[in-house]
């Protein structure tokens, strides 16, 4: 089987990833696997670097069958949504991966699909404290008066009314140009209006004499 051997060291570190791979390289000889070698200097707080998106787009064409890391932390250091949506990844690509020093952490073997079911749970309970930090934090903004979402759009809504009301009406968007503001906008903001601001017609009664 081929292998992908993964490191990484941030530059702020100043270390070198010969560390790393004198281990790796061992490892996979010991296991006859052929070798590609991905490797980056930069920091693991994002997916953004050259050598992981380089192994990510190689894994989704199965140049190889197994990603192996000296240990997680030099895989990634997103967090845990992160990193389970990368192991996912790559187990939904048919590529298995192996922490060397966290043999806890491997898809290989029978203890793959336990350690599989236990990221999706840990990720479902990352996802719902998240959920629900977003709530309290809600809560406590309405508490004092503050409501989230966007911020509601500013303009002179009786000066939109009374162009709206003239005879004849302006456009919304002659409107919205006017005023500086998205013609949607102003139109969601006087919906009454939207109904009012025409003037009915009178039917004209045919002179039949």
């Amino acid at each position: 089987m081929k292998c992908a051997i993964y490191a990484r060291v941030s530059k702020k570190e100043g270390q070198d990833t010969e560390n790393q791979l004198l281990d790796l390289r061992r490892y996979a000889k010991a296991q006859a696997w052929e070798v590609v070698e991905y490797i980056d200097h930069d920091t693991g707080k994002h997916a953004n670097r050259d050598a992981f998106k380089e192994l990510v787009a190689d894994a989704s064409r199965r140049k190889f069958g197994v990603v192996l890391v000296w240990a997680l932390d030099r895989f990634t250091r997103e967090g845990v949504l992160e990193t389970f949506g990368h192991v996912r990844k790559l187990s939904d690509y048919g590529v298995q991966f192996e922490s060397y020093t966290e043999p806890f952490f491997r898809t290989t073997g029978p203890a793959g699909e336990l350690l599989m079911a236990v990221l999706a749970w840990v990720a479902k309970q990352e996802r719902q404290r998240i959920s629900d930090r977003t709530k309290a934090g809600l809560a406590i903004a309405r508490s004092k008066g503050r409501v989230g979402g966007r911020p509601a759009k500013v303009f002179d809504r009786d000066r939109a009314r009374a162009m709206r009301n003239q005879i004849p009406p302006m456009s919304w968007r002659a409107i919205g140009l006017e005023l500086g503001v998205a013609h949607s906008s102003i139109r969601d903001a006087l919906k009454p209006v939207r109904e009012t601001s025409r003037p009915k017609r009178k039917k004209r009664v045919a002179d039949k004499s």
